[in-house]
């Protein structure tokens, strides 16, 4: 697979996913207030934040799994939910994740194109390649015969990438894919995210590691339950804006309910 880095304005030139003022609520909490973004086809939008910043709690919504409570979102002029079967893939962490299910990476992995059968199809040689593509593209073939419970938590990670990728989705929702994954590990992920964005696919991801930004994404969004920066990794970095609520939540501590 090539690692293609292409600049992402020969592509971007379809809204594929809009934010629009939401706020989501966890009860009484309020977990995202006023968010709003755009991310286009062809482009990869990295979303980083301390704990409890709302990083999640904005994935699953765009994924349809949450409803705000104000504003709006549309993927590819339409909501989340009204979308065909298949058409997001979202990853989540790894450690919200029930691994006693008894499955191998094979399995997994086909479970991503389940979604995309319609009631009186079988699951077909189309099926089958799309399955093995993924695998490869995560280097996991050597271990699509193991039990998922049986692999590391980065070898865990590429097998859900992988079911993402045999989906075939309009748009990627990655939630931290390297936290604890190896640097060969990481650098495999990143290459797959950034092959998927020069074919044009949207990808937003959270994360926690700033160290390589600028090669992980087109721009960067910082979250603290508000968006408080947006644009050029490089710039947004330079802006500190990340480092101000870092240094605001070290010192005040301020009470998280959303997990990232």
């Amino acid at each position: 697979m090539k690692d293609v880095h292409q600049h992402h304005d020969a592509l971007a030139h379809e809204e594929a996913v809009v934010v629009r003022d939401i706020s989501v609520r966890y009860d009484t909490v309020l977990a995202l207030e006023g968010a709003t973004l755009t991310v286009c086809t062809g482009e990869a939008l990295g979303i980083v934040g301390p704990n409890g910043s709302g990083k999640s709690t904005l994935l699953k919504s765009i994924a349809g799994l949450l409803t705000p409570a104000r504003g709006s979102i549309e993927v590819f002029g339409k909501s989340p939910k009204s979308l065909g079967p298949g058409s997001i893939a979202y990853v989540p962490q790894v450690e919200a994740v029930d691994w006693s299910f008894p499955a191998t990476v094979r399995d997994v992995v086909s479970m991503g194109r389940f979604s995309r059968l319609r009631p009186w199809q079988v699951f077909g040689s189309r099926d089958r390649d799309a399955v093995e593509r993924a695998l490869e593209a995560v280097h996991m073939t050597d271990l699509a015969d193991r039990h998922i419970a049986n692999l590391s938590g980065g070898q865990q990670q590429r097998a859900f990438v992988a079911r993402a990728i045999a989906q075939d989705p309009q748009v990627l929702l990655l939630d931290e894919p390297t936290t604890g994954v190896d640097a060969k590990t990481e650098e495999a992920l990143r290459v797959v995210v950034r092959h998927l964005v020069a074919h044009g696919l949207p990808v937003l991801m959270t994360t926690h590691d700033l160290e390589r930004v600028e090669e992980w994404f087109d721009r960067l969004l910082v979250l603290d339950r508000k968006v408080l920066a947006l644009g050029d990794p490089a710039e947004v970095l330079a802006s500190g804006a990340y480092a101000s609520i870092r240094e605001h939540t070290h010192t005040h501590g301020h009470m998280r309910h959303d997990r990232a």
